[in-house]
């Protein structure tokens, strides 16, 4: 049996979304919202130890690839995973496209 066609524009989508996964301090974060739910940004600085603008560009990156959801309360912005887009990318739909059912 032939796997689905898959057209560029899924492509696209999954390799940004792999791409945001695959640094550590992006991977650190996802781990810390796994920990503590929504955790402001203030927070995130001191549990990760990095610079305010570095951890600005990693959480961008994780936005942009919609692994990761933002609100702003107040003047702080809140983050928190997006366990839907995660649990999706761990999900058998996932190895349905890229790897052929064997039967």
């Amino acid at each position: 049996m032939n796997s689905p066609s898959i057209d560029d524009a899924t492509l696209n989508t999954y390799e940004q979304k792999f791409k945001a996964l695959s640094d550590k301090n992006r991977l650190k974060i996802i781990h810390e919202l796994n920990r503590k739910g929504k955790v402001c940004v203030c927070d995130l600085t001191d549990l990760l130890e990095l610079p305010q603008s570095k951890l600005s560009y990693h959480l961008k990156t994780l936005l942009d690839a919609n692994l990761i959801l933002m609100e702003r309360i107040g003047k702080w912005n809140y983050y928190e995973l997006n366990k839907k887009e995660i649990k999706g990318l761990l999900s058998e739909k996932l190895c349905c496209i890229f790897y052929p059912d064997p039967n």
